[in-house]
């Protein structure tokens, strides 16, 4: 994708479009759910992750760039939607071709910005550019905000989400065994996340 010939940039345009992309689109939600508001909230658990990790556990990250890598990680659904994890992950083939789509898509965003500043978004929007531990991180938080998305599902009687908080927990409990700072943040956070305000008000 080529920039106009004034060289305007469409990046923020579509980086604004993030609140019309549904998020669980083939799924009954209590709560509807968008990509933007999605990633502010990874964002904040990356950071927040991150921070455990640094300060509990000898990690040596940067909490703002988790976040900030947090904040754009879905930045490629505004070209093409999004896809439930069931469809994208049906068989090998399929994920494949979706995972192309998906680095078509990064390409096109990190296109859309002006060439001086490509240099610094390809290793933030490109995922597969981003450094290991960050991505580890940002995949943990992810898992994280679905994880807390799915119990508040269940909490308002929505058993649309029974299979998929058991498929979370599951990945989370794995995460656990080599990042102690999930464990941290489940054993820490996690019971007040799907509280009432009621409740909170009382803490």
């Amino acid at each position: 994708m080529s920039q106009s010939p004034l060289n305007e940039s469409s990046f923020l345009a579509w980086m604004f479009r993030m609140p019309l992309i549904k998020r669980w689109a083939l799924m009954y939600c209590v709560k509807a759910e968008n990509i933007a508001e999605h990633s502010h909230q990874v964002a904040i658990v990356a950071h927040l992750l991150a921070v455990i990790k640094n300060k509990k556990f000898d990690g040596q990250l940067n909490a703002e760039k988790a976040a900030t890598i947090a904040l754009y990680h879905e930045a490629s659904e505004t070209r093409y939607g999004d896809v439930v994890s069931p469809t994208k992950y049906a068989n090998n083939e399929i994920s494949r071709e979706f995972k192309k789509i998906e680095a078509l898509a990064e390409q096109e965003c990190l296109a859309s910005l002006p060439q001086e500043f490509r240099d610094i978004f390809e290793d933030i929007i490109v995922q597969d550019n981003v450094e290991t531990e960050y991505r580890k991180i940002v995949k943990a938080a992810d898992i994280m905000v679905a994880y807390i998305k799915s119990l508040d599902e269940l909490n308002h009687n929505n058993p649309e989400f029974v299979h998929v908080e058991q498929r979370l927990k599951e990945k989370l409990d794995e995460l656990t065994r080599t990042m102690p700072e999930v464990e941290y943040f489940m054993k820490t956070f996690l019971t007040y996340c799907t509280a009432t305000v009621d409740k909170l008000s009382t803490l």
